[in-house]
């Protein structure tokens, strides 16, 4: 099954805690403290994969997490930083942030893209000591890591795409001019998917070719198939405009022609400035009258056009040799390039402070990591801690909100009276 969307959770692995420790060893007296630093959070690591060609492996897992460093050790010993968890995807995937839509990578040019990075391990108190402090007996937590919630949109990496409607013989010039080997059949949405296929002129000349799935009038409303598949047309350089110019389906190509370049334009307005060239195919069918209509309508447009019977080969080398002319006069194919992230809440230090009965309460998820490693028992560690409400702005914020002398507060379930 082709799958070219997929919606998942990344999530980078929190940093491990530093340790409190203190040296023990026989014959020597106060030691010093000597905790160890946590270990850095695993990465989550996009890499390209050229084996895969769908999203299909994500809609049986929608939930990534990378494990988290180790915490640190007596002995001024480092914990183990984590592994990076690395996700293949196909190549030309684009990333985008959920909710957003803010495109964070494009994965067209092969290189790892680190996604969402591992927390900081914590300092151990041994980073604490100093000429009046020289047993301190807290730590510092480990960072959380990045979590993202993105969703993976695949955009072919094709120099052409081939248009067109139902049944005009894109496949069959796919298949007669490249390796690849579409579905041929004489119905409606033949094929099911995009196919590529690589078209060599020469050596050392070749370009990559796309038949894109039938697309019909309202393929921009998400008819047919063409909702699904014109986002594969965005990164195409030129596209190769297939028209049946017999009519053998009872409609005119000409017609045909003017909707689906309406369809590209509902779609995205750049897709129909794209340079076509028009082939005309089943030429052993058409009548010269109706060559000739095709013809004078292409001349007056002022598009290049080709006579061909796609599945004998009449006329295709000299559309493919065009193709590869105009092809090298284009820019290469479009790179997405990353854009500005909304600021996440534990990243920006956010907090909530509210006042119920008389109390205040102080809410903020990375507070609870902190008071975690905060000792109530030792006047040095609530020091800290009230250094750690000072600089971040809550005492601040406790302030504005009316706090006085002997008001209760609650930080993140520690419940205290606020003495100046």
């Amino acid at each position: 099954m082709f799958v070219d969307t997929a919606k998942i959770r990344v999530t980078a692995g929190a940093g491990g805690d530093g340790k409190v420790s203190f040296h023990r060893e026989k014959y020597v007296a106060s030691g010093g403290p000597d905790g160890g630093d946590g270990g850095k959070g695993g990465n989550i690591v996009l890499q390209t994969d050229s084996n895969l060609s769908t999203l299909a492996d994500f809609r049986y897992r929608r939930a990534y997490k990378a494990d988290s460093g180790k915490p640190g050790e007596a002995g001024r010993r480092s914990g183990r930083s984590a592994d990076d968890l690395i996700i293949r995807v196909p190549v030309g995937t684009l990333v985008r942030e959920a909710e957003s839509g803010a495109v964070m990578a494009d994965m067209s040019d092969g290189e790892p893209v680190v996604i969402a990075r591992g927390g900081r391990g914590g300092w151990g108190n041994t980073h604490f000591a100093s000429a009046v402090r020289q047993a301190p007996r807290f730590a510092k937590s480990g960072a959380q890591g990045e979590s993202w919630e993105i969703t993976l949109e695949l955009k072919l990496l094709a120099d052409v795409g081939l248009l067109g409607f139902p049944n005009v013989g894109k496949s069959s010039l796919l298949a007669t001019v490249s390796q690849a080997k579409p579905v041929v059949a004489d119905y409606h949405f033949t094929t099911l998917s995009p196919v590529l296929g690589v078209v060599r002129i020469a050596e050392g000349t070749s370009f990559v070719m796309a038949d894109i799935p039938g697309l019909i009038e309202g393929a921009s409303d998400g008819t047919g198939l063409g909702h699904a598949f014109l986002r594969h047309v965005e990164r195409c350089r030129m596209l190769i405009h297939v028209l049946d110019a017999a009519g053998t389906e009872g409609r005119d190509p000409l017609e045909d022609f003017e909707k689906i370049n309406a369809e590209l334009a509902a779609f995205q307005p750049e897709l129909a400035r794209l340079p076509q060239i028009v082939a005309l195919n089943k030429i052993d069918c058409a009548t010269q009258e109706q060559l000739q209509r095709v013809q004078d309508y292409c001349t007056a447009q002022t598009l290049p056009f080709y006579e061909i019977c796609a599945p004998i080969g009449m006329g295709t080398k000299e559309l493919m040799q065009a193709t590869a002319a105009l092809l090298a006069t284009l820019p290469p194919v479009k790179i997405y390039a990353p854009e500005p992230l909304p600021l996440k809440e534990e990243r920006a230090g956010q907090f909530t402070v509210t006042v119920e009965d008389g109390e205040y309460y102080v809410e903020a998820e990375w507070l609870a990591r902190v008071l975690a490693r905060v000792d109530m028992d030792d006047f040095e560690s609530l020091q800290y801690f009230q250094r750690v409400l000072q600089t971040s702005g809550v005492m601040d914020e406790l302030f504005a909100a009316g706090l006085q002398e002997g008001d209760t507060v609650c930080v993140a379930g520690l419940v205290f009276e606020y003495i100046p």
